[in-house]
């Protein structure tokens, strides 16, 4: 077996792809996002990038995002002017607005008149390329210090606000457009409508992308890498790694054996589902490592939230690279690929997509050894988490995987505050599976990014039940509503459903009196309690 590196998988090339040059906005990945949801393909590319590489693409448009620079600092980001002159199609948005003004030979003054949040925008041109069929009137996003004061040679001004007289310009005859404002964020209430008119409209580019055509081209991508090799895949029982293998199934079948390791810390019925759903859907050949008791010896005794998460993943390791092993004895030296579900957004975050910083290193992208005996298949690689789920609906994978909320690594190991036993885990089970069956009642399981349950093993309070005194642990319910789980607010679920959690918890589980709602954003505080 050859060592390679996690870009060995080949890329799919798109010949619809827009370009998000990134110049540090935090909207970035959601512009992105933004452009998928017009089912045209996009990819987003470091401001580093000389226009040359960018060009190299073909991209059939290009995005400059915002940033938090303004275009006077010393050493802001900058971009050459050949790139408002090849004939590709350019919108840009907020500080790519500015540099797109003042490249042009335009003016950005920096006057002090600051926008910031919801503003009231003037369309003057009500006809133009980006604005025809939206109101006059409309409510936009707005971020920023420098204002343009004049649009550059050509241009024609088509929006304005109170305080800056020059909001939006359009260039048709060059292709070139540009707002002041985030028309990629929900709060531009006409964003997405003009982020479309400049995507068919001004680029002329037709909405063909969809998750079918993902299938179609990653299917012939893996069949091209792997060939009549094998390759193996390490189930977690999450979505990522369920469709990931899926998609490899469904290129090369037999070929593809799945390794699920039950370390004891799934909640309820999951281990169940990955063993029995996700074969029935797929067909694929599963290999399940009871691993229960290894996990809870290795644990015993230890409170310390990092220890925890070290402990999980050095077992879970050791243990599939034991059934790697049993597998290459088994089916021979031919096993040559490893099949994992990295997500677009893992790639950008591991400094991998932007070329700025390194947000958090992903363990499926920056922490692999450098001595790895496996190709990787990565056909997940430009999805992200929404579409990811779109692609395994369309495979056929159940409702209940596809559907299923963000779930940490290291399972309920994280979620007892304190040492981690059998008997904490079975009541930690009991009291999520009840969360999770009243929210899916309520309808509600789509409307949160997901909801932790947390046992606080180390507290006991005081309680009544059935005229008696006990003394029992406190349940935590931690839901929360996110995007990208970067940032997050607590979801405001409706009483009577936290009332119905509360009460089936207290009377159904023993040795648990008490249910509390944690009510954190994130900052400061994280999803998961740890």
């Amino acid at each position: 077996m050859s060592s390679a590196s996690p870009a060995a998988a080949p890329d799919v090339t798109n010949p619809d792809v827009v370009l998000v040059v990134d110049f540090g906005a935090q909207y970035a990945q959601l512009i992105a996002r933004r452009v998928r949801e017009a089912r045209v393909y996009s990819e987003i590319v470091p401001s580093t990038m000389p226009v040359a590489e960018m060009l190299a693409k073909n991209p059939k448009a290009i995005i400059l995002s915002g940033g938090p620079s303004s275009v006077y600092a010393e050493g802001a980001p900058r971009l050459d002017r050949a790139l408002f002159e090849a004939g590709v199609p350019v919108f840009g948005m907020c500080y790519g607005f500015q540099l797109m003004a003042t490249t042009l030979g335009g003016t950005v003054d920096n006057t002090g008149a600051r926008e910031y949040g919801r503003t009231p925008l003037h369309v003057t041109k009500a006809g133009s390329t980006l604005f025809e069929g939206t109101p006059v009137e409309q409510s936009v996003w707005m971020s920023h210090g420098d204002a343009c004061s004049a649009a550059p040679e050509g241009f024609t001004v088509t929006a304005s606000t109170d305080v800056v007289p020059v909001a939006a310009f359009e260039n048709d005859e060059k292709k070139l457009y540009g707002v002041q404002y985030h028309p990629e964020v929900l709060h531009s209430t006409h964003g997405q409508q003009i982020l479309e008119h400049f995507l068919y409209r001004g680029a002329g580019i037709q909405p063909t992308w969809t998750t079918g055509n993902v299938i179609e081209e990653q299917v012939a991508a893996i069949r091209a890498q792997v060939g009549d090799k094998r390759a193996i895949c390490g189930l977690s029982g999450g979505v990522d790694s369920a469709v990931a293998a899926a998609l490899v199934q469904k290129a090369i079948g037999d070929q593809l054996t799945c390794v699920y390791v039950d370390h004891g810390l799934m909640r309820k019925g999951e281990t169940e589902q990955v063993e029995k759903d996700f074969v029935a859907a797929t067909g694929a050949r599963l290999v399940v490592v009871d691993a229960q008791e290894r996990f809870l010896t290795a644990l015993a005794g230890v409170s310390d939230p990092e220890t925890k998460r070290k402990i999980i993943g050095r077992e879970f390791i050791r243990v599939f690279e034991q059934a790697q092993l049993e597998i290459l004895q088994e089916e021979g030296p031919e096993v040559a690929f490893l099949v994992q579900g990295t997500l677009y957004p893992d790639i950008v975050e591991s400094g991998g997509g932007t070329g700025t910083a390194n947000i958090k290193s992903h363990h499926n992208v920056g922490g692999l050894p450098d001595d790895i005996e496996f190709e990787l298949v990565e056909p997940l690689r430009q999805l992200f988490k929404d579409e990811v789920r779109m692609v395994g609906q369309e495979l056929g994978l159940p409702e209940e995987i596809v559907q299923r909320q963000p779930f940490p690594g290291p399972g309920l190991g994280i979620r007892i505050v304190g040492e981690v036993t059998k008997e904490r885990l079975d009541l930690l089970r009991e009291a999520d599976a009840i969360a999770r069956e009243e929210l899916t009642a309520a309808g509600l399981d789509r409307e949160i990014w997901q909801c932790p349950v947390v046992l606080l093993a180390d507290v006991r309070s005081v309680g009544v039940q059935g005229d008696g005194r006990t003394y029992g642990h406190p349940i935590v319910l931690r839901p929360v509503s996110s995007e990208d789980a970067m940032t997050a607010d607590w979801s405001r679920l409706p009483y009577e459903v936290l009332a119905k959690i509360s009460t089936r918890i207290t009377n159904e589980v023993a040795d648990v009196n008490r249910v509390v709602l944690d009510v954190t954003s994130k900052p400061p505080g994280t999803i998961e309690w740890e």
